[in-house]
């Protein structure tokens, strides 16, 4: 089923930054695991050159650590103040506010090794941004990176990141994981799930409420009328039902409804070569079915410019779509570029974000 023709509708990266007169974000910055590379990370990204021109900043973690990671990049990052009290941790403009929560002594953890230390304070950094942003005290959020086993460590009863950031949001509604490369994003109708479940998951419900997601998810980061570009399930999609019917029954009549609902979705197209389409700039996004049908393609092509971005929630949330990488950290050798760019996508959407919040004021 194909219901438009590709067309050429690409969002130039450089758009993200700040236009002249527009009014800055609020933005939350998270301090990550502190056994990972997250500290060097926040470090090298504040010390980059334009960074704390793009948003009104509130750093959220511990001193210790981020001075930690300051000395393990060689950089100098730039404050504004340090505050204690999460009343006085207000966003504004010239440099960034350090919320000090002060619950990580970098001493008391061993780099490169999972902890409930580390997670607990991930995870309490994370809930104060949560915290602020349902209060309406920031426009997007970004976190540095995070780790699942970390996290279970010291009690979140989530698989990741996204419902536990629904769950203190107060938000009931659809949200999803998406992964960006520079213009092209990759969504799913189903994530952290086995294997032996997705068949079952997918129904044309769920896939159109996938696809009305990822489009106003598109649409937040600036993309007039986003091309979505939907994946098959089975090998050579289905081929004519000899290798699988779900093409036929569920994933066409899905893109049908939302074609009828205005969204410029197109397939079903074999998973093996919709990703070549999407490279060659003939769509926005890639609707896959499950986790690493998607996951797989975008880390070959860019995994350490890739950005994680969590939508469908009150607030805009991205980080860098890579992990901990316990193996280096310390190593003063962390690449921020994904920090980067996930930053500036948490900008170019918080700006949207206050814009319409403005609006419906």
């Amino acid at each position: 089923m194909i219901c438009n023709p590709f067309r050429q509708n690409a969002t130039d990266f450089k758009s993200m930054t700040a236009n002249p007169g527009m009014p800055l974000p609020r933005l939350a910055l998270v301090m990550g695991d502190g056994a990972g590379i997250s500290p060097e990370l926040m470090a090298r990204l504040l010390a980059l050159p334009g960074v704390i021109e793009q948003a009104e900043i509130v750093v959220i973690g511990d001193r210790r650590v981020l001075d930690e990671g300051a000395r393990i990049a060689g950089v100098t990052v730039p404050l504004a103040a340090t505050v204690t009290r999460i009343e006085d941790a207000r966003p504004r403009t010239g440099a960034p506010v350090l919320l000090d929560r002060g619950t990580l002594d970098p001493r008391s953890i061993r780099l490169g090794v999972a902890s409930a230390e580390g997670g607990r304070f991930a995870m309490d950094n994370f809930r104060t941004a949560l915290t602020l942003a349902r209060e309406g005290r920031f426009d997007a959020i970004c976190f540095t990176p995070f780790n699942k086993a970390a996290l279970k460590l010291a009690g979140n009863p989530y698989d990741d990141e996204l419902h536990f950031a629904a769950d203190v949001l107060g938000h009931s509604g659809e949200c999803s994981e998406f992964n960006v490369l520079e213009n092209l994003w990759n969504a799913r109708v189903t994530s952290h799930v086995p294997m032996s479940k997705v068949p079952s998951l997918l129904t044309v419900e769920s896939i159109v409420a996938a696809l009305r997601l990822a489009d106003a998810s598109l649409r937040q980061s600036g993309f007039a009328r986003p091309r979505i570009a939907v994946a098959a399930l089975n090998p050579h999609a289905g081929d004519g039902g000899n290798f699988g019917r779900e093409e036929i029954d569920v994933i066409e009549p899905a893109v049908a409804e939302a074609c009828a609902r205005q969204i410029d979705a197109i397939g079903p197209y074999p998973a093996d070569t919709v990703f070549l389409r999407a490279k060659r700039g003939e769509c926005d996004a890639v609707m896959t079915m499950y986790h690493d049908q998607g996951q797989i393609a975008m880390k070959l092509m860019g995994f350490e410019r890739g950005v994680t971005v969590l939508g469908g929630l009150p607030v805009p949330i991205c980080t860098p779509a890579h992990g901990t990488a316990y193996d280096i950290a310390g190593k003063g050798v962390a690449d921020p570029t994904a920090t980067h760019r996930a930053f500036l996508q948490a900008c170019a959407m918080g700006r949207t974000h206050a814009l319409n919040t403005k609006k419906t004021a």
